[in-house]
């Protein structure tokens, strides 16, 4: 199993601490970085390669992540000359991908199943497969329902629970093919692409843990709660797998 890891951002919503270093290698309790919980994760699930797209400090991030030979995967780059959103650098990679192939950001933590994620959308046989997580928004305001410059309905502060993408998805190479080799794109886009031709992706609904560090607030929430969320993210058994190779 192959997977992408998307970690050419410049991080600019969680300044100042990638002012020095790329969003992906900011430090996550006293021993690890983002992107080395999600390496340990992705050994532990069985994935044998992964591709690092890179940019902004990319020369860190190869630094620290080298052949893979400290987490047992194989890992190749693809950097970007220019920025390219996040699915644009996989089109100069159609010739290295597998069939289907998982492809994630860099800033997230969760104890999502990826091989688990990836195998669902083989199945599917969808362009696409996106992982979701429920979140819920509270209005602090009393809601009218209006017809005709009437109200005819009012809720108090209503809740709304809706799903949003995670970050993570199941693709499959053909997906690629319609787009051109430089051209930058993103998932929302890419998204709304498919839905115009009825090709519509898939949906892998997860309700476990999901924190996607994109805010200062976000990452002193996972450096807070690192000591009890550890064993949840880099449970035993992935520990020892990672440390026996």
């Amino acid at each position: 199993m192959h997977a992408v890891i998307l970690a050419g951002g410049k991080g600019t919503r969680l300044l100042p601490y990638t002012t020095a270093l790329p969003k992906p290698l900011v430090p996550i309790g006293d021993n690890h970085s983002i992107l080395d919980i999600i390496l340990c994760q992705l050994a532990g699930a069985g994935f044998t390669s992964a591709t690092l797209a890179i940019n902004h400090l990319g020369r860190l991030i190869r630094a620290f992540a080298g052949d893979g030979s400290r987490w047992g995967i194989s890992i190749d780059y693809a950097e970007e000359n220019s920025p390219l959103s996040t699915v644009g650098p996989l089109f100069g990679l159609r010739e290295r991908l597998p069939e289907t192939f998982l492809v994630m950001n860099g800033d997230v933590l969760t104890d999502l199943n990826y091989a688990d994620l990836l195998t669902t959308h083989q199945r599917s046989g969808a362009p696409l497969t996106v992982a979701t997580s429920p979140r819920t928004t509270h209005i602090e305001f009393g809601v009218l329902t209006l017809e005709n410059r009437k109200v005819v309905g009012f809720t108090e502060k209503p809740a709304f629970t809706y799903r949003v993408s995670m970050g993570v998805y199941g693709m499959s190479r053909d997906t690629l093919q319609p787009y051109a080799l430089g051209q930058a794109l993103g998932f929302d886009r890419l998204i709304l692409d498919l839905i115009d031709r009825r090709q519509f992706p898939a949906t892998y609904d997860f309700g476990g843990f999901w924190l996607d560090i994109g805010r200062p607030d976000d990452y002193d929430v996972a450096n807070r709660d690192f000591a009890e969320l550890q064993d949840l993210l880099l449970p035993e058994p992935v520990r020892t797998l990672v440390e026996a190779r």
